[in-house]
């Protein structure tokens, strides 16, 4: 890790020194500066400090990047179909290898799972990968990562994408981890450079800005990619990939986790899985008036969803939130109602077909990003547009 130095005999003004840091991370310590656990590297006391402050890098680690090659996707198998974000990654590791001339690698580990390899051949994996065993049959985090840290290891891809799944958030960490490695959890953009180094993009400080994160220095690179950012790539018709089977030994099959029962949880179509979206926002001055969203959402077949302000209000439930801390959405329709536009809203919806918004504000955010944009009060538009499909469908049936 890098550190600052400071030289103290070049401090003549220890008060202005101390105050440079907004963090209050400098502080005097008897005739002495000493810096504390608050310092932030942000490094303003380099630049303001007069040479006294000195950023110290240790020996600096690197990669030989020609030895590793390619981008991998880890399989998600669910109730015994592969999991429509693994098609989605694997669709845009297509995209980055092409950057690089690479191939695509698909991992897939479970059991009886081998007739599901040439389905992800027939999406865009130039060789899948298999580890099919009975002990596979439930998600275990030691046998797994044993699995995929094998895969790696024989392989060498340069990039792995993972699904940003309950197992993908709790396999990725532990991979990472083992390859001392960075990892990028929930990237909402991925891009390839010359050097093959992946830039993942996401969001950061509250969604204020967004952070390009790289790792140039270490191998394979780790990004986890929520279900709905990107798209499902063409299927193609006998494609020419090659499927490699794989066996881990018994003694790296054991696990401390023992699966007593299993029950399958009670499918709920979720506002994922919906075609049409009506989404609430700030702009609702009160619960009772979702009702008047929701009847509008019912007669476009749709799902209602909110902002996180609703749900933190207590009018929505949480598994109706759009955005990076609640649900990734992708409709043909979304009409936003009273919705500002932030950006952690926004990158949760962004990939919809059309996005229609609503917002009495005219230099609101949202306008930025949809295909129509209504300026005006939502409740007059609203009733409005439920009375106009009302009266489309009466005179459709006569």
């Amino acid at each position: 890790m890098p550190q600052i130095i400071i030289h103290q005999e070049k401090a003549a003004d220890r008060k202005a020194l101390a105050a440079i840091c907004p963090f209050g991370a400098i502080e005097i310590v008897g005739d002495k500066l000493e810096i504390s656990a608050g310092c932030r590297m942000c490094r303003l006391c380099i630049k303001r400090g007069d040479g006294v402050f000195e950023l110290a890098e240790d020996n600096v680690t690197t990669v030989d990047k020609s030895a590793w090659r390619g981008i991998a996707v880890i399989a998600e198998v669910e109730e015994g179909a592969v999991h429509p974000v693994t098609l989605e990654l694997i669709g845009k590791a297509k995209e980055l290898a092409a950057k690089v001339k690479h191939p695509v690698y698909a991992l897939l580990i479970g059991s009886g799972v081998s007739g599901l390899a040439p389905l992800l051949a027939e999406y865009g994996a130039d060789e899948v990968h298999v580890y099919d065993q009975p002990e596979f049959r439930y998600f275990r985090i030691e046998p797994y990562t044993a699995a995929a840290e094998e895969f790696i290891r024989k392989v060498r891809p340069s990039a792995i994408l993972v699904g940003g799944t309950p197992a993908g958030r709790s396999l990725a960490p532990r991979l990472a981890a083992r390859f001392r490695t960075g990892l990028t959890a929930d990237c909402t953009k991925l891009d390839m450079s010359e050097s093959t180094d992946l830039d993942q993009i996401r969001p950061a400080y509250g969604g204020n800005i967004m952070a390009h994160i790289n790792t140039p220095r270490h191998r394979p690179q780790f990004a986890t990619v929520r279900y709905k950012i990107f798209s499902i790539p063409p299927r193609e018709k006998n494609p020419e990939a090659r499927i490699v089977k794989a066996e881990l030994p018994p003694e790296k099959l054991i696990s401390g986790i023992e699966i007593l029962k299993a029950e399958l949880k009670e499918r709920v179509r979720g506002i994922e899985d919906a075609e049409v979206i009506v989404a609430a926002g700030r702009g609702v001055k009160k619960p009772e008036d979702l009702a008047m969203l929701q009847e509008l959402a019912d007669l476009l077949d749709g799902k209602l969803a909110s902002t996180r302000a609703l749900v933190e209000a207590g009018w929505t439930d949480a598994r109706c939130q759009i955005g990076l801390s609640g649900r990734t959405v992708k409709p043909k329709l979304i009409i936003t109602c009273g919705v500002s536009g932030a950006i952690q809203f926004v990158a949760g919806m962004n990939g919809s077909e059309r996005i229609v918004a609503i917002n009495s504000d005219p230099e609101a955010s949202i306008f930025n990003v949809a295909h129509i944009g209504i300026c005006g009060d939502l409740y007059k538009i609203v009733p409005a547009l439920i009375d106009e499909i009302k009266r489309s469908r009466k005179e459709d049936n006569r």
